[in-house]
């Protein structure tokens, strides 16, 4: 193989590499809280869950929370270890983008894993100085689910049985 056409290809592979890097690059949560200032006013795609509530407003539009933390992935109540707090920021979109969502993520329900794309807004003056993502499209990666936890029977008998010694203590103290 000639030189020349060893260079072509080795040049054509890089390209092709790092168009389909770049194509899948996102920007985390965590991104957008530490650089807020330097992201501000640029189109950003993060992925997370939509958790808390879904406010829809009168003027057409929805205000949202996308966590974008470890937990998105590893849920501790699917087993994942805990790691830290939640991060999360605002989301604000058209109602229509809102429409159909799986509820949002809590204590009994996992919400919509998405991919949201928007305007990063830093400190925006029109929101009384808000932080948030002004989505322009959404895309579910998951689907919500409601969650259920077992009871932890070792620690109700445990507790029980300490609510009875306390019981017997009581009725013996009031005795004497």
């Amino acid at each position: 193989m000639t030189r020349t056409i060893r260079l072509v290809i080795g040049a054509a592979m890089c390209f092709s590499f790092s168009g389909t890097a770049s194509a899948t690059e996102g920007t985390t949560v965590s991104e957008l809280i530490s650089d807020s200032e330097a992201i501000a006013g640029s189109e950003v795609t993060v992925e997370g869950e939509l958790v808390g509530d879904y406010g829809f407003r009168q003027d057409g539009w929805m205000w949202t929370q996308l966590n974008g933390d470890d937990y998105v992935h590893f849920p501790i109540l699917d087993g994942g270890e805990p790691t830290g707090g939640n991060t999360g920021v605002g989301v604000r979109m058209p109602v229509e983008l809102g429409q159909g969502l799986d509820p949002p993520g809590g204590y009994r329900n996992r919400g919509p894993i998405v991919m949201v794309t928007g305007v990063w807004k830093h400190h925006d003056p029109a929101r009384q100085g808000e932080s948030y993502l002004e989505a322009t499209s959404l895309t579910i990666v998951e689907s919500g689910r409601p969650r259920s936890q077992d009871p932890q029977w070792l620690v109700m008998l445990v507790g029980l049985g300490l609510l009875a010694g306390s019981l017997v203590l009581w009725r013996t103290s009031r005795r004497d």
